[in-house]
């Protein structure tokens, strides 16, 4: 079955939306504009629906990227898929920031560790190996300094993303030629390659309701943690 699949990432200051149809890819629109998502994902995507002479009773179910990344631009993305699968009762599947980088890096050799600059000085990190089509994961995502990463990195290893960009100094600084990088094109998240990802889980036919997809943070957000620093110094009292 060609299944009609719209997928949406907003995990980052990049956003993108793709259309696809069974292993085809009828449109795309990636935009890094330094706007608020929710100015633009409704826009983008009625356009996008448009130029493809399609409306959304036509979409077979929903891709959207779940994190880890900007607390703000995942709750948008999700609340805006969540909205579209619960108007049309369409299955959504949730698809990792860093599995959908990995994916734009296909079929190689070498492990593949994605980077997403979690600011802080730190990164959100993955690691994994292409194995059956897809890029599977190696361990656990995780939110940690640059430097604990490439402790763990003792071979040759390809680098993707956003972190890898802000700290590719660092790294060929500590690894040298075991350090790869990507083209520079391919360091931002495409919602083509998580498309790619969440049609397989379509197919086995383990989408869930838009209720079920929740944001995958990784680490506390700020209000979460100043009312944790409240609670411990005591200012909030029973």
């Amino acid at each position: 079955m060609d299944e009609t699949l719209l997928t949406l990432d907003s995990s980052t200051t990049v956003c993108s939306l793709a259309v696809s149809r069974g292993e085809k890819i009828l449109g795309e629109i990636t935009l890094d504009p330094g706007k608020n998502h929710s100015e633009l994902l409704l826009p983008s995507l009625g356009g996008l629906l448009r130029a493809l002479d399609l409306h959304l009773g036509q979409v077979d179910g929903f891709g959207v990227v779940v994190g880890p990344g900007s607390f703000t631009g995942l709750r948008v993305g999700i609340g805006t898929i969540q909205g579209l699968a619960f108007a049309k009762q369409k299955p959504v599947v949730g698809v990792s920031s860093l599995q959908t980088l990995a994916a734009q890096c296909p079929l190689v050799s070498l492990p593949l560790v994605a980077l997403l600059d979690a600011r802080k000085g730190e990164v959100y990190a993955g690691c994994f190996c292409w194995t059956g089509g897809v890029p599977e994961p190696l361990g656990p995502e995780a939110v940690l300094p640059p430097e604990a990463v490439i402790e763990k990195i003792d071979g040759e290893t390809i680098f993707i993303g956003s972190g890898a960009l802000r700290y590719r100094s660092l790294i060929v600084r500590r690894l040298g030629a075991r350090a790869h990088f990507v083209p520079w094109n391919q360091n931002n998240l495409r919602a083509s390659a998580a498309a790619m990802l969440a049609l397989e889980v379509l197919r086995r036919g383990e989408g869930v309701s838009g209720e079920e997809i929740f944001p995958r943070y990784l680490r506390l957000s700020e209000a979460e943690i100043n009312w944790s620093k409240r609670e411990a110094n005591g200012a909030i009292q029973g």
